[in-house]
């Protein structure tokens, strides 16, 4: 743009008259051409000042061309499918942090040779995809995918204490009715309300009981499996078909046959070998054991003096930060058996809950460590307190029709939830402790599991002081 020069030129200002509107200002001007011979006349009004700063008049080349758009940023949901080892969960956020990609949620099921990672983050779908190329990179990893493009399942459970005086339990307890939440802790001043649904039922409740006057939230971060489509083409058709060969003769034979030929093609080069995302030889139909019966089960009591800690941290909410707090766990050889990361009562702020194995002496080291790093505010060991814990599991199994129904008999026993259907699986929602996780998923196994996502453990102090884990070996009074 040419620069606007009015250096030695006379400027005549006449003061405006009380009847008369703004007179115009003249003054030779120079916009880039060396001839002064033709004045140029600007008329200056108090409402116009704005616009002609921004107007084409002092543009010497015509308008000023108007920036490119900006590309849309979307939230993604990515599920990574990995090998359990020490020191992975720090690799897999490490990738996001040193792109600058603030984790939002972070939701990890553990088991003792697998895991599976539901991640939320904030980006484009260009630098997303290359994230994923990234992950796919890193060893172990199996199955790196986007479900934010493919109908899907999505959960998320929150632990939120609230403020209780004795005039508002009423309400409180109506908005919780309303939610279809559960009340696990009450005490005297405080309520301690489980909440179990989507993100945006999630938000829904906090909002609410906000005015109440919120003293602490554990959320898990956001779960998901990919909705089941119907027929032959499904992914887990095979799967459910091997182990319910009525489920053949539903569709022809001809379908059937192409379904197989598209399955074995299209997925052999993604999966892990028949885990989680199970796929048959092309030779013929194969059950494998999807999981095992003790998937994610920790250790209560050792005669070396180990036991799991539950250890809760309060962190800012910025990019890096994960990578920093799994850092020192994975520097001093600590095993992470469950990890759950999502926002805090606080703006700004998030709340770690994670399960580690170890004694008391080596625990505490531990969190004189975590207590030295900048972005830690708050670090807490529930072990020896009384507390509620909670997870969520989805969990997907094939099924006939005959095979559905007992299914669902089963679910009604552990207050389980149906949340997905087809013609041949369906999908539970399930929320308790991890003995509760346990029984139901070795009451299913028999049936074929196709799939499952876990969060790990969230936990809240109990105000009560009541702790039910000690009351379940007495036997009641008659």
């Amino acid at each position: 743009m040419a620069a606007l020069s009015t250096a030695h030129l006379p400027i005549h200002c006449s003061k405006p008259e009380s009847d008369c509107a703004w007179k115009p200002i003249c003054f030779p001007a120079k916009i880039g051409s060396p001839s002064l011979h033709c004045p140029k006349k600007l008329v200056l009004t108090p409402r116009s000042v704005d616009e002609k700063i921004s107007d084409s008049t002092f543009s010497a080349n015509g308008p000023v061309p108007s920036a490119p758009a900006r590309k849309k940023v979307r939230r993604h949901t990515i599920s990574v499918f990995v090998g359990d080892e020490s020191g992975m969960i720090n690799r897999i956020a490490g990738v996001f942090a040193r792109r600058g990609y603030n984790i939002e949620s972070l939701a990890v099921g553990l088991n003792k040779d697998k895991a599976l990672f539901t991640i939320v983050v904030s980006g484009t779908e260009r630098v997303l995809q290359q994230v994923v190329e990234q992950l796919q990179k890193l060893v172990n990893v199996w199955k790196v995918e986007d479900l934010s493009n493919e109908p899907q399942v999505e959960r998320e459970l929150m632990l939120i204490k609230v403020n209780a005086d004795p005039k508002f339990r009423a309400e409180i307890k109506w908005l919780v009715d309303i939610f279809r939440a559960k009340i696990v802790d009450i005490s005297e001043h405080s309520l301690t309300i489980e909440v179990t649904g989507d993100p945006g039922k999630i938000v829904a409740v906090q909002r609410n009981l906000s005015k109440f006057g919120i003293k602490e939230i554990a959320r898990t971060g956001k779960i998901a499996l990919r909705r089941e489509k119907m027929g032959a083409s499904a992914p887990f058709w095979r799967f459910s078909a091997a182990s319910y060969p009525d489920l053949q003769e539903t569709v022809p034979v001809n379908t059937l046959a192409g379904a197989r030929d598209r399955s074995v093609t299209s997925e052999a080069h993604v999966s892990g070998g028949g885990d989680v995302y199970p796929v048959e030889s092309s030779d013929g139909f194969t059950i494998n054991q999807v999981l095992d019966a003790h998937w994610g089960v920790l250790i209560d009591d050792d005669t070396s003096g180990l036991q799991s800690h539950t250890l809760s941290m309060l962190v800012n909410d910025s990019p890096g930060v994960l990578n920093i707090v799994t850092g020192v766990f994975a520097r001093r050889g600590y095993n992470i058996q469950s990890l759950a990361v999502g926002h805090a009562e606080t703006e700004g702020l998030s709340r770690i809950t994670t399960v580690v194995p170890g004694t008391d002496e080596s625990i505490s080291k531990l969190v004189q460590q975590l207590y030295k790093l900048v972005d830690m505010h708050e670090v807490r060991d529930l072990t020896l307190l009384p507390f509620a814990e909670r997870e969520l599991m989805l969990i997907k199994i094939a099924v006939n029709a005959a095979a559905r129904r007992d299914v669902l008999d089963i679910a009604n026993i552990f207050r389980a939830k149906a949340v997905d259907v087809s013609d041949h699986t369906i999908t539970l929602e399930l929320t308790g402790d991890l003995d509760k996780m346990v029984a139901l998923q070795r009451l299913l196994e028999p049936y074929g599991i196709c799939e499952v996502a876990r969060t790990g453990r969230v936990a809240l102090a109990r105000e009560s002081g009541v702790d039910s884990k000690y009351l379940r070996g007495y036997s009641f009074p008659l």
